[in-house]
């Protein structure tokens, strides 16, 4: 299976650490974000093949990159505008090919088994198009809230709410069938956003898979610390 590592962020909220390292390279305990992605998901054999897309301070993901023992297999497109998460996808319809993909926000810390992923898609619930990874989060208003049935499917998504309905969250790691790269498509705009204009018409066609191991999105400076203390 193909990835797509999403890396083009401006990392605005990390501050001053992000002044001179782009958010995929900020590092917990030593090792860059982007470089506990590419073991997990290459190590495992689960992936063959790594699309990363750069914006903010390129070269130095090029250096990490090219640095890397999975320099091989890793495809880096530069972004000299950002496209949104969606536009990503559009734009790189030639690497993913008519195949289900994964597709991933770099600037998370996870652990999980990539194969019980992929497994929990394959398996997935009929006329479920896409599966999305969920974690229990200690800080429900930041993140997107999901309710789902006795399937597992979801039924309802809730973006950043004051008093969400409960702590099970979208984790931003997916497996996507092409049906919905088809669907960004058919929005005919070259820049959106998947959380926000692609999974609620899925609404009811999403499947999901619980890491109950460890995620966390690095997504301020207080967050980073908490990584650095529980990882």
């Amino acid at each position: 299976m193909k990835a797509i590592l999403l890396a083009a962020g401006l990392g605005t909220r990390l501050r001053p650490v992000t002044n001179t390292t782009p958010k995929c390279l900020v590092p917990i305990h030593g090792k860059p974000l982007l470089g506990y992605w590419l073991d997990l998901l290459l190590q495992s054999g689960t992936t063959d093949q790594v699309l990363i897309n750069t914006h903010y301070l390129p070269d130095a993901v090029r250096q990490y990159v090219a640095a890397s023992p999975w320099n091989a297999a890793v495809r880096l497109v530069h972004e000299d505008t950002l496209l949104g998460t969606g536009g990503t996808v559009l734009q790189n319809r030639g690497f993913l090919g008519d195949q289900a993909f994964m597709l991933v926000h770099a600037d998370n810390l996870t652990r999980f088994d990539p194969a019980a992923f992929i497994a929990a898609h394959t398996n997935r619930p009929a006329g479920t198009e896409l599966t999305m990874m969920t974690f229990d989060t200690d800080a429900p208003q930041t993140c997107g809230i999901v309710e789902l049935d006795a399937r597992g499917v979801v039924q309802a998504f809730h973006e950043k709410q004051p008093n969400p309905p409960g702590r099970r969250a979208n984790a931003a790691v997916y497996i996507f069938e092409p049906s919905v790269v088809d669907y960004i498509v058919s929005l005919n705009r070259e820049v959106c956003d998947i959380s926000t204009e692609v999974l609620p018409h899925f609404l009811g066609r999403m499947n999901t898979f619980h890491n109950a191991d460890y995620h966390r999105d690095i997504g301020n400076l207080e967050s980073l610390a908490l990584a650095e203390r529980e990882y």
